[in-house]
């Protein structure tokens, strides 16, 4: 709670809410009494005196008291929060949801209010309501260090956060799960294992125990998957037909150049751009012209560029369905250098067409330094620390796209353009709670 309103009782005020904070609410409420008959407007003394009856039982009270100040500050969330919990102990569960609805449409990030509304739906039999809601309290606290564990949690708030904790993990499990089922169904169960794995170490039910400790998705880790950061290009037999194409893709990617019709900015944000980019020749600058972006197909440089079209779809792009594949005519103007980064899941990689590349550009992955060479395919695991630079004074431009890991099955693959998305479709009914 703020301090009191300014007035001939500031001090008395001031000295009602410290007794308050140290837990002394009969002193404080007393001492807010007295405000109230000298202001009974003050916003603050309404609230402690209301909070003090709440933790009698008085719900009525507090609802006198709590409506007053509602009405006094309409955008106050704190008196909208109290509102509900009156409401709760008075047994009105439809004017408590209320109240609780409006004080997060004006303060989204009240962790503690969210954390009680789910609560309360789920004692009106609104499961799922209360899952979303829980979900979105646990993310946002946890975010801030909060409710992480035993030692960041209130011991007042512990039986509730680990209520919520259990039934957030436990529905998701059961929703990802079910989304493998089919597959286990048709192919058996030991084909779908170390999806089941991987899927187990996303929950946190289980430990990642990569070969490699340098490989570190920051998203999804994919068990006894050979570890390199440059992996042999034997193991790609679409790499010859394409090189053979780079010409013709090359030529198409000139006609494009001269104009920005198709070409995007990567990053979609300038703080992005700031966060990744450093530039020795001016502000960089990393651009491109999309042909696929997170899943969907770019039909309009599809089209300029069939050649080019045709090409990409030769090759085993790890499609998903809303995140994957990401191909592009990458470009970075002279003096950019992107950052060293971790890509999100080793169940793709990474590979590049150079198609214009002057001196002094390359790429480092891990500890190996690779210098593009036109017309001659890379392919690498972007889960494992690297960056990029063109340090010359002319336009750099390789053709990305994602690809497959080459040992996983077809089944696997499978599993994961079901199983990725719906992690996503988890996730965005979080960011809607």
């Amino acid at each position: 709670m703020s301090a009191l309103r300014d007035g001939p009782s500031a001090e008395a005020s001031a000295h009602a809410l410290r007794l308050f904070r140290g837990g002394q609410v009969l002193e404080a409420e007393r001492a807010c009494l007295l405000r109230l008959e000298s202001d009974p407007d003050d916003i603050e003394a309404l609230k402690v005196v209301a909070v003090a009856a709440l933790r009698r039982g008085d719900a009525l009270r507090a609802i006198v008291k709590l409506r007053h100040a509602t009405q006094l500050d309409p955008a106050d969330p704190i008196a909208r929060y109290h509102l509900a919990r009156a409401h709760e102990l008075a047994g009105n569960v439809i004017a408590a949801l209320a109240w609780y609805d409006t004080t997060l449409q004006l303060a989204p990030d009240f962790h503690i209010a969210r954390l009680n509304y789910g609560a309360a739906l789920e004692r009106a039999g609104h499961a799922d309501r209360a899952l979303w809601q829980w979900a979105r309290a646990l993310r946002d606290a946890q975010a801030q260090g909060r409710w992480a564990d035993a030692g960041s949690t209130p011991s007042g708030l512990k039986p509730l956060v680990e209520r919520a904790v259990a039934t957030v993990r436990g529905r998701r499990r059961e929703m990802l799960e079910a989304v493998l089922e089919p597959l286990a169904a048709r192919f058996g169960s030991a084909a779908l294992a170390r999806v089941g794995r991987a899927l187990r170490v996303y929950l946190q039910d289980e430990c990642a125990q990569p070969a490699d400790p340098r490989q570190q998705p920051t998203f999804l880790w994919f068990p006894d998957l050979p570890p390199a950061p440059i992996p042999d290009r034997t193991l790609f037999g679409w790499i010859a037909t394409l090189e053979a194409a780079s010409g013709a893709i090359r030529a198409e990617l000139e006609s494009l150049l001269p104009a920005s019709v198709g070409r995007e900015r990567v990053f979609d944000s300038a703080n992005l751009e700031r966060e990744n980019l450093r530039g020795t020749h001016g502000a960089p600058g990393w651009n491109g012209y999309y042909f696929w972006r997170h899943g969907e197909r770019r039909d309009d440089n599809c089209g300029r560029c069939p050649a080019t079209a045709r090409a990409l779809a030769a090759l085993p792009l790890s499609h998903v369905p809303g995140h994957g594949p990401e191909v592009l005519f990458s470009v970075f103007t002279p003096g950019t250098h992107l950052l060293p980064h971790r890509g999100v899941t080793n169940t793709r990689l990474v590979a590049h067409l150079p198609l214009i590349v002057p001196a002094d550009c390359a790429l480092r992955v891990a500890d190996q330094l690779h210098e593009w060479r036109e017309g001659e395919v890379v392919v690498f695991d972007d889960t494992y620390e690297h960056e990029a630079w063109n340090r010359s004074d002319e336009t750099r431009v390789v053709l990305i796209f994602d690809v497959w890991n080459p040992h996983l099955t077809e089944v696997e693959c499978a599993a994961l353009t079901d199983l990725v998305p719906a992690i996503g479709h988890f996730r965005a009914r979080v960011d809607a709670a």
